[in-house]
């Protein structure tokens, strides 16, 4: 892939996940509780993870515009949602109940990170 074509798909998938990170976390809660809310009612979990995740999706807004600039948040970005979706896929298989998680929040992780660490230059 050419370089210009490569840095436009990945300003593109930050602001795409930026978006997502920052406006569709709670709607999804709301929406398929059982692929992306832990607990039922109102958590202050939640609260915490969806104001995490909204701080996160500004700053991929931010980082789209230089992404060279922002390797760092990119890279944390993939290997936080690689983690945090691992966990989460352990907590799911060994707790039935929350196995909806697998096709929900954990498979969003590891997306996220997948096209992320697809599209970040190599060697940064």
């Amino acid at each position: 892939m050419n370089t210009p074509t490569h840095s436009r798909l990945l300003q593109f998938a930050l602001r795409l996940v930026g978006f997502i990170f920052t406006f569709t976390v709670y709607p999804l809660t709301r929406i398929w509780p059982s692929g992306w809310a832990w607990h039922t009612g109102q958590s202050e979990y939640l609260s915490m993870i969806i104001g995490i995740y909204a701080t996160l999706g500004v700053f991929l807004f931010i980082a789209s515009k230089d992404p060279l600039q922002h390797r760092s948040l990119i890279w944390f970005t993939i290997w936080s949602s690689i983690v945090h979706g691992g966990i989460m896929a352990v907590q799911a298989i060994q707790n039935p109940a929350h196995i909806g998680h697998l096709y929900g929040d954990v498979l969003g992780l590891f997306a996220v990170a997948g096209v992320l660490m697809w599209l970040v230059p190599k060697g940064s």
